[in-house]
């Protein structure tokens, strides 16, 4: 039986249950039709196809970065089924916010990011980066909460990079 934080949320097509789970919980092997789905790959940065091998290093590096102070990653479930994954984890500034999502579950990205933005405040972050590719459209809602924005390059893509002050969100729900 998996420890899941519950939390309902207006989704898309019907009411969902989101959980957010240790990756400890998840077999291994699942990630892979989520990571290698080739449009989710169109927003992330560049890797090779993961296979029995990487995914199982790829695991490895998210309990590290989950184990770190001022860290969180876990496993993301829509309905019972494993939806994607989500963080809080180090940048060369501070700390960033990621959310990777299988497409059939694009819709619920806000909800994970209200979540997210919880546990900054929780884990004591005064503010957290937020970093789509610039293929991502533009998120009026980021631009209004985000102190500053600025265009960067990590890993040989070009993303839109929003820094989000963790208390004045939480002050403006």
């Amino acid at each position: 039986m998996l420890n899941h934080q519950y939390l309902s949320m207006q989704g898309v097509r019907s009411m969902k249950k989101i959980s957010y789970v240790s990756f400890r919980e998840v077999n291994t092997l699942d990630w892979l039709k989520i990571l290698n789905e080739p449009v989710l790959r169109r927003h992330l940065v560049e890797h090779d196809i993961f296979n029995e091998t990487t995914i199982n290093n790829w695991v490895k590096s998210k309990l590290d970065v989950d184990a770190r102070e001022g860290c969180r990653v876990r496993a993301i479930y829509i309905d019972k089924e494993l939806a994607g994954w989500c963080g809080i984890q180090p940048d060369d500034n501070g700390y960033e916010l990621a959310i990777v999502l299988a497409n059939l579950y694009w819709g619920t990205g806000i909800s994970i990011f209200k979540t997210m933005m919880n546990w900054a405040k929780e884990l004591g972050h005064h503010e957290v980066l937020f970093h789509l590719l610039d293929s991502r459209r533009e998120y009026k809602a980021l631009k209004k909460f985000a102190n500053k924005i600025n265009q960067s390059q990590l890993l040989n893509r070009h993303f839109v990079s929003y820094y989000i002050s963790v208390d004045q969100w939480h002050k403006l729900q």
